[in-house]
Formats: C-alpha cells, structure tokens, sequence
C-alpha cells in the first residue's frame, strides 16, 4: 500500500490488518468489505488524484518523515535518562564501577 502511495497510485484493498491506518478512504484510495464494494470503488478511481496520494505519502511514511519521529524519541529518550543507561541493560551508567 505505502509502495503504491509513493508511485501516487490509489489503493483499494479489504478492511483488514493495517489498511484502514494507512489508507485514506475516498483519499488515498478505498477501503472495502468485499468483492461487489471493490468493483464499484474501481468505477470511483476518477475521484481521487495521484499528486494527493503521493503528498500523502511523504507526509506519513517517506525516509525523512520517519527520521525526524526517529530524532524525537531518541530526544526524549536521552533527555529522560540524563545521560544514564538504565539498570539491567548490561551497560554500566556514568560513575558505575
């Protein structure tokens, strides 16, 4: 799904797993109950535009995106820890001998 996004390809796929966390119904494509839904969400491909599909994408899911939460945690993480690795991780924190 987040492959075909990039592409600006709508996706139509059945409500199960992570489809309905990714997809955008009637957005980034749709999301559908069964086979008779799929085929008509196929005559509604016209409705949805490829560049929103991509912007889509690199708003949620492109390398720089997920660099940027991954800088956020590792933040918040040190911030935390004040420096300090906590117990039991096998690492020794600063002023251990």
């Amino acid at each position: 799904m987040i492959e075909a996004m990039a592409c600006g390809t709508p996706v139509i796929a059945y409500r199960r797993g992570s489809v309905p966390e990714v997809i955008d119904h009637g957005v980034t494509g749709f999301v559908v109950e069964g086979v008779d839904e799929a085929v008509c969400a196929i005559a509604r491909l016209g409705e949805l535009r490829r560049a929103e599909c991509r912007r889509a994408f690199d708003e949620r899911f492109s390398a720089a995106r997920m660099a940027r939460d991954y800088l956020k945690v590792y933040r918040r993480v040190l911030e935390r820890s004040d420096g300090r690795v906590s117990q039991g991780s096998g690492v020794r924190s600063q002023g251990q001998g």
